[in-house]
């Protein structure tokens, strides 16, 4: 019992394949806290972004001077911004034909929107896939590696004549540490795929709700225009 446990020498000290299996662990966990960090961002913008339009939405300006605001941006939309831009872009487009049947107005123009959102949503979700593998094959990895250390520690202890446990502890270690090795690149995944992905059914949930009270909106507009 001199100078504890040493991380570093059970890691150099161990097998080439129990090596290996440690080092793709650790590749899992680097990418898989790479993207905690971008979700983060991702999701706090995604929030903002729906609050502070949904204020400009209701603060009771001209649609279509939102409209050219929203546009005006290009490509620095993003979110509700996307989705009302789609939208009243579908709708202004089907309004300049003519079309008098409200319902194909709103059909083309929810249809707009859906898609715009559903893209939304893609983006959001994008490499929640990574974090829910990690999660769920880390642990297996962990164990292929301590179960093969193990068996190349019983392999060599087979060649030694007195077996005792300071003979057998330092291999078992270095075969163990694989198993904690997994668990350290899975549980931050799991729980962030969990907190990240119920962030993203509310971020959903919130378009989906714009989307239609948006449409409610144009319907007021198309019959008080016929009524005009």
């Amino acid at each position: 019992m001199n100078g504890g446990l040493n991380i570093i020498k059970l890691v150099t000290e161990a097998s080439l394949p129990v090596q290996l299996v440690m080092l793709l662990l650790l590749v899992f966990s680097f990418l898989s806290w790479v993207i905690i960090f971008r979700k983060y961002s991702q999701m706090k913008a995604a929030m903002e972004n729906a609050e502070a339009f949904e204020e400009r939405f209701w603060s009771g300006g001209d649609l279509a001077g939102l409209f050219r605001e929203v546009s005006g941006r290009g490509a620095d939309n993003g979110g509700m911004e996307t989705i009302f831009e789609s939208g009243f872009r579908e709708f202004a487009r089907q309004r300049q034909r003519k079309t008098h049947d409200m319902r194909i107005v709103m059909e083309g123009t929810e249809r707009a929107m859906r898609v715009a959102g559903t893209r939304e949503i893609g983006g959001l979700e994008r490499n929640l896939e990574f974090l829910a593998n990690v999660g769920s094959i880390s642990p297996y990895i962990g164990l292929f590696g301590t179960v093969w250390g193990i068996m190349g520690a019983f392999q060599g202890l087979g060649e030694v004549k007195d077996v005792t446990i300071a003979a057998v502890a330092p291999h078992i270690s270095e075969a163990l540490i694989a198993t904690a090795m997994g668990l350290f690149a899975a549980i931050p995944a799991v729980w962030a795929y969990n907190r990240y992905a119920n962030k993203v059914e509310r971020v959903a949930s919130r378009y989906e709700v714009f989307q239609e009270e948006f449409s409610s909106v144009l319907q007021r507009q198309i019959q008080t225009d016929e009524a005009v």
